[in-house]
């Protein structure tokens, strides 16, 4: 065998293992997108094809179209090795970053963890709780919120999406909603949902008429959407858990102040819940925490940005905004 063989014959199955693990690593991300599925189950599947020929012998294909469609698998095998890495960040992408500027909480009265001045975190050691700084709450649709915009302090995903799609429709994004005083009514189910709405300078959740909340927020020109409401009045009002441990997120409210709370590291939900009972979380709202749905980041007090989540994905087209 010569050396042009020999290369080819450890690409192959490298690159076989490579799709293999990626494939992998995608249920461990949990990014439960069928189309994403069907392109690592694919690629897998025709690298393993591939490198199953290749041992064989290419050269007793005697069809055309045959070696043809041999020669298209091999050269799909240059796109496992982004495949690979695109997957793997969505994986690296679900674990919290720490932020050594937040607030030792472990021993703080619940009372004294309120916002301040500027943008403070807190550390209770299971959360971050998050107070940014803000005079407007704004759910921004379709164009990626800039990090070069100073006014913003906060920004991550908000309501969720029915579809993955490149492009944009309002239609799309789950539940009424409201922009800068733009009212869209959503087709899909909204029984499960609960409201969150920013209108005349004031932030309320509404869990028993959320349809109306959003109207009269559109009406008032103020921003609002709907998600899975969490706690309702200091009580839990959803109860569910996943197999394994992740990462949380609440758009909340604590002390009477809007905040946002991450868990610290991956934990059960019941767990996440437990810590935002402790802290007397009085309404809370489910925050989409899915890789790439996570996207986040928020300016620090010395106007530097700090991103949580950084997987920008091409098909997430709405966000919460904070700002000054």
């Amino acid at each position: 065998m010569n050396l042009r063989k020999r290369l080819s014959g450890i690409w192959l199955m490298a690159m076989a293992l490579l799709s293999l693990c990626a494939f992998t690593v995608f249920f461990v991300a949990q990014m439960w997108l069928n189309i994403l599925y069907a392109v690592y189950l694919t690629l897998a599947v025709v690298q393993s094809v591939t490198l199953i020929v290749y041992l064989w012998g290419p050269e007793k294909i005697t069809l055309k179209p045959l070696k043809a469609l041999y020669c298209l698998f091999y050269a799909s095998s240059i796109l496992v090795i982004p495949s690979f890495v695109f997957i793997f960040m969505g994986l690296v992408s679900q674990y919290h970053i720490k932020i050594p500027e937040s607030i030792d909480a472990r021993n703080m009265a619940v009372e004294e963890i309120v916002p301040g001045e500027k943008t403070v975190i807190y550390n209770t050691g299971t959360v971050y709780i998050f107070f940014p700084e803000y005079s407007e709450v704004d759910l921004v649709c379709k164009d990626r919120p800039s990090k070069s915009d100073e006014s913003i302090t906060w920004c991550s995903g908000a309501a969720f999406q029915h579809a993955v799609s490149l492009g944009f429709t309002q239609e799309n994004v789950e539940g009424d909603h409201a922009v800068n005083g733009e009212l869209y009514e959503s087709p899909y189910n909204k029984d499960s949902f609960a409201a969150f709405t920013f209108a005349d300078g004031k932030f309320s959740f509404d869990f028993d008429d959320p349809i109306g909340a959003i109207k009269r927020a559109a009406e008032s020109g103020g921003s609002g959407f709907m998600q899975f409401g969490l706690i309702k009045d200091g009580e839990n009002v959803m109860s569910f858990d996943r197999p394994r441990a992740r990462c949380y997120r609440t758009l909340a409210e604590i002390n009477g102040h809007l905040c946002i709370i991450d868990s610290v590291n991956m934990l059960h939900f019941y767990e996440f819940m437990a810590e935002l009972k402790r802290l007397g979380v009085k309404n809370a709202l489910y925050m989409d925490m899915g890789a790439g749905w996570n996207y986040s980041w928020y300016r620090r007090a010395d106007e530097k940005v700090r991103t949580l989540f950084g997987l920008p994905v091409p098909w997430s087209h709405n966000w919460i905004v904070f700002k000054k």
